[in-house]
């Protein structure tokens, strides 16, 4: 039996992100999460949102941790994980799960940059107009980063892999433009993050 995966990121966050998702997501019926990770997001705003149907994704091998989470929940509102890797083409929901919005959070600075282009290329094949997608994570401005901190996250990430990396939010911006989105807001967040959040055209 695996242990249930536990993020202090995601427990720090959670609630800045959920002040703003429940504005952004107030007439929303199904958001698609891409990269569920520990599974820690999805059930708390699932709790939080509770008019939502939340449906969690990510790499199979990431399948049990988030699992382990929605075994001991009791919320009703979120789907379990499928299997969605930004090297294929995005899974269909059944017809009663259409998303009306994306949620990303703590993704793009982990995947290579191919991916990230792959992320809004499904973007833009997958959702429909008036969609909303929100990003969360670090970006760097002009090409400086927003805190020494995340100048050393940034060394750290590409030591770790070197495909990675906090992004240009200008490359970011372009990238979304050619998807067809909209950049509403970019709201600041502890911990020198930001949470971007689009509407598709």
């Amino acid at each position: 039996m695996i242990d249930k995966p536990f993020s202090q990121a995601c427990e720090n966050n959670k609630r800045p992100i959920l002040d703003i998702l429940t504005r952004v997501f107030a007439h929303t019926q199904h958001v698609l999460e891409v990269g569920s990770g520990s599974g820690q997001h999805a059930v708390f705003f699932a709790q939080n949102l509770a008019h939502l149907t939340w449906q969690t994704s990510d790499l199979a091998i990431n399948h049990a941790g988030i699992n382990k989470w929605l075994d001991e929940s009791p919320v009703t509102n979120v789907h379990r994980p499928m299997v969605l890797d930004l090297n294929e083409n995005w899974p269909t929901p059944p017809p009663h799960r259409q998303v009306d919005a994306v949620y990303t959070a703590n993704t793009l600075h982990i995947i290579s940059w191919p991916l990230v282009v792959k992320f809004f290329k499904g973007i833009a094949k997958n959702l429909a107009t008036k969609a909303n997608v929100c990003i969360y994570g670090p970006f760097k401005y002009h090409g400086e980063f927003t805190s020494v901190s995340n100048a050393s996250f940034d060394q750290w990430l590409k030591g770790r892999d070197h495909h990675s990396g906090i992004r240009d939010i200008e490359a970011i911006l372009l990238l979304a433009n050619s998807a067809g989105l909209s950049l509403i807001h970019d709201h600041v967040m502890p911990a020198n993050n930001q949470l971007l959040v689009f509407s598709k055209n």
